[in-house]
């Protein structure tokens, strides 16, 4: 990889007034990122506080209920905070503190990075704003009042189409007025460089967990790796110490909304083109004009007009998969895996296991897939009850 580009994606496309800012983030990302004493730090708060290494479940049900191929579930679900977020939060934060500064300011989707970036916050005293979409706001009101709770200020945007993209856009804005003291938490494998690769090498204790403990299991590698895909932190975390190992399917399993076919959609491999947004290029819903499109899902995580650079890379190599599923099938699998294996997904992460309910029974006994569950599902269930027609509260 040349400087900040996977393939013709990734770079820094910002502004003058945020380079310094970059530039500074990049000097103490490689002045730190092999440095023992923070990654003994590191490793301690991933193990002391958020509660690392997570587990490697073999789904018994599951797998019996499917046939085909042995199921595993990796279950970042079970880190503190509920998701796999806190892994890239907390190395983030502690660069931070090495960077002498004192307060960090994040954006949230479905509220899981602004909760972890709130907790991480609190248990280092840093001040804390978190800028998420107000349609966020309402779909995920239980992740503001906790973040509020742990001290964070949150504010509700209304600008485009008050989601995801329209928080990111917000707090770059917000980085340019503050940029002595502040830290912006970058909560995906996207943005200017170093972000993609930084955030990619924290949330790569996934692949790396992962890959020991189905070794010690099975005493193999998996066939197949699955992971929803977003902007695609938990998905390249859950894929990254396996790109070499060919033999090895990485498949991302994108938010189609109401579908491909329709405008309603957020699956950017399988419906956008290459662009240039939020300092990076890669690939981007557009419309015909070339502007970002709205995009539509379900899930308020996977609500992104975008992907991460190497993802956009390594779709175009052919070494990982990007499949489109679509809200209905995502609600059955939220539904199917709670019911069958007493775990409850995020509906982000239920998108993989519904791929996963496609894919396993057409793979052999002797097979093995591992799907990566991103989160927990608690702030999903009163969406995913209004869905089916049925209003409760938070």
């Amino acid at each position: 990889m040349s400087k900040g580009r996977f393939g013709i994606h990734g770079g820094q496309y910002i502004p003058e007034t945020l380079m310094n800012a970059v530039t500074e983030v990049e000097k103490a990302y490689f002045k730190y990122k092999d440095d023992p004493e923070f990654n003994r730090e590191l490793t301690k708060l991933y193990n002391d506080y958020a509660g690392r290494p997570s587990r490697l479940y073999y789904a018994k049900r599951l797998t019996k209920e499917l046939g085909g191929c042995k199921i595993y579930l990796k279950r970042e679900d079970l880190n503190h905070t509920g998701s796999h977020k806190i892994n890239n939060v907390i190395g983030q934060m502690l660069l931070a503190k090495r960077m002498g500064k004192t307060r960090v300011i994040a954006e949230t989707g479905a509220g899981q990075h602004g909760v972890a970036t709130a907790t991480v916050a609190a248990m280092m005293g840093m001040e804390c704003e978190i800028f998420m979409g107000r349609e966020d706001t309402v779909r995920q009101a239980l992740n503001v009042y906790r973040m509020k709770l742990l001290g964070a200020k949150v504010h509700a945007i209304d600008s485009g189409t008050a989601t995801l993209k329209d928080a990111v856009t917000e707090t770059f804005r917000e980085w340019t007025k503050r940029i002595d003291d502040t830290h912006y938490v970058l909560g995906s494998v996207m943005g200017p460089y170093p972000f993609p690769q930084m955030v990619r090498d924290f949330q790569s204790v996934i692949s790396r967990e992962i890959k020991m403990q189905i070794l010690e299991a099975e005493g193999k590698l998996p066939d197949a790796v699955l992971a929803c895909v977003g902007g695609g932190s938990n998905a390249i975390g859950a894929f990254y110490h396996f790109i070499e190992d060919k033999g090895v399917r990485l498949i991302g399993c994108e938010a189609a909304g109401r579908g491909i076919d329709t405008f309603e959609t957020a699956a950017t491999v399988n419906t956008g083109r290459v662009g240039i947004f939020h300092g990076m290029k890669s690939y981007f819903c557009q419309d015909n004009y070339g502007q970002i499109a709205p995009v539509y899902s379900i899930s308020a995580g996977l609500d992104y007009p975008g992907i991460g650079p190497e993802h956009a890379y390594l779709h175009d190599i052919k070494r990982a998969e990007y499949v489109p599923v679509t809200d209905d099938e995502a609600v059955n699998a939220f539904e199917y895996l709670s019911r069958i294996e007493g775990i409850i997904p995020a509906i982000e992460s239920a998108h993989a296991v519904a791929h996963a309910m496609k894919l396993a029974p057409a793979m052999d006994k002797e097979q093995i897939m591992v799907i990566n569950i991103s989160g927990r599902g608690d702030k999903d269930c009163a969406a995913i009850a209004r869905y089916r027609g049925e209003d409760i509260y938070e």
